[in-house]
């Protein structure tokens, strides 16, 4: 019997200390011992943010975290500069055209990031309400650098909108030190719960902005749930037991130390990438993220059959490339609850079934690899 190991971007394996605390009887919102839970909660959220921003939890997906930052930021037919180069950055662009904004799109193709210089130039032709982006674009395994973007964006009236779902609590981001107006992320990725809690951290001069932009939708009210906040409460019925578990998801992770789960991360894709160059694998991405990992297929492979040899000789469960990439690239997250051990595992699984499916290849030279590079976390 072999138990379930989940390598997709989302949802990630959740610690059983967290489920545990999940499993405790639900108790009422509307009470100070559900305050009391939640001061704790966005003190830690603060920390793992790595900012002095409030940050606001929201009972749903990323996507209604970000939805909730666009529309509270940017009025219908307010100026949008977008930058695409995935799935999800594209996802960000389709809600600012449903909310009848002005856009400016700057796209890269899947697997590159879209140039900070070309942001700055953008910004200097005109003005906008607001700039969106992936930080970590999970479709395309790339980073885009927040850090440079943001440098450019702080110096003009815009509020920057980033996308930090697969980089909050796996890679380094300071929203504070950056000048992040506005930082989304869920909680089923680097923060090891289930789905269902999405959060976003909002800057006084985002807070400003707000108080201009009038938008119809009550539930995604930024203003409403930052009211709230101030008491340590919420507008709308909180996912209770989402929200015992995220307090001690939070703990792990702040007692591990942000600087030492970023370290983790990038040594597991590291040996991830070294990994694939021994078996003669291409990496996907020419600026890839260290929170997930594609990797190319070889010749002739099929996603489904790959993938599905995976998951029914091993219970180990990995995600297929999206949008232009499907079919043609596999992804493995390094997010969250995950270690050296599972990282060894998973390669040494990939190099049985691509053998078993006819691939050439010097066995166990991507464990090797990925091994010296794991070493390097202990000696």
């Amino acid at each position: 019997m072999n138990r379930m190991r989940l390598f997709t971007p989302g949802p990630t394996s959740v610690p059983e200390e967290v489920l545990l605390e999940m499993a405790r009887p639900v108790f009422h919102h509307r009470t100070q011992d559900y305050k009391t839970l939640f001061a704790a909660v966005n003190k830690l959220l603060q920390q793992v943010l790595q900012t002095a921003n409030p940050v606001v939890t929201i009972s749903g997906s990323g996507t209604a975290a970000y939805e909730c930052a666009m529309i509270n930021m940017i009025p219908q037919g307010g100026k949008v500069l977008c930058l695409s180069n995935g799935k999800f950055a594209e996802r960000w662009v389709t809600i600012a055209k449903r909310n009848k904004c002005q856009i400016t799109e700057l796209k890269a193709e899947y697997g590159h990031a879209v140039p900070p210089e070309q942001v700055a130039d953008a910004l200097s032709k005109g003005t906008f309400d607001a700039v969106t982006l992936c930080h970590s674009e999970t479709s395309a395994c790339t980073v885009n650098d927040l850090q440079a973007i943001a440098a450019h964006v702080r110096k003009t009236d815009a509020i920057l909108i980033a996308d930090g779902i697969t980089s909050v609590g796996a890679i380094p981001v300071k929203p504070d030190e950056w000048g992040v107006d506005i930082l989304v992320t869920g909680s089923q990725k680097a923060l090891m719960l289930p789905p269902g809690l999405a959060f976003l951290s909002v800057s006084e001069k985002a807070r400003k902005k707000m108080e201009s932009v009038t938008q119809p939708n009550l539930y995604l009210s930024l203003p409403h749930y930052l009211k709230s906040l101030a008491e340590n409460d919420v507008p709308w019925t909180p996912a209770v037991t989402l929200v015992r578990g995220l307090h001690k998801s939070l703990e792990l992770i702040t007692q591990e130390g942000m600087e030492n789960v970023w370290k983790r991360t990038a040594a597991f894709a590291r040996a991830t990438r070294s990994a694939a160059a021994a078996l003669g694998l291409k990496v996907f991405s020419s600026n890839p993220s260290d929170s997930v990992t594609g990797i190319h297929y070889p010749a002739g492979f099929d996603d489904k059959t790959f993938r599905g040899a995976l998951r029914k000789q091993f219970n180990i469960h990995i995600a297929a490339g999206q949008g232009s990439m499907e079919g043609k690239i596999f992804r493995l997250s390094h997010m969250g609850y995950v270690d050296a051990f599972d990282t060894l595992g998973v390669i040494s699984a990939i190099e049985i079934v691509l053998k078993q499916q006819g691939y050439s290849f010097t066995f166990g030279a991507g464990v090797a690899a990925a091994h010296q590079e794991l070493a390097k976390l202990v000696l």
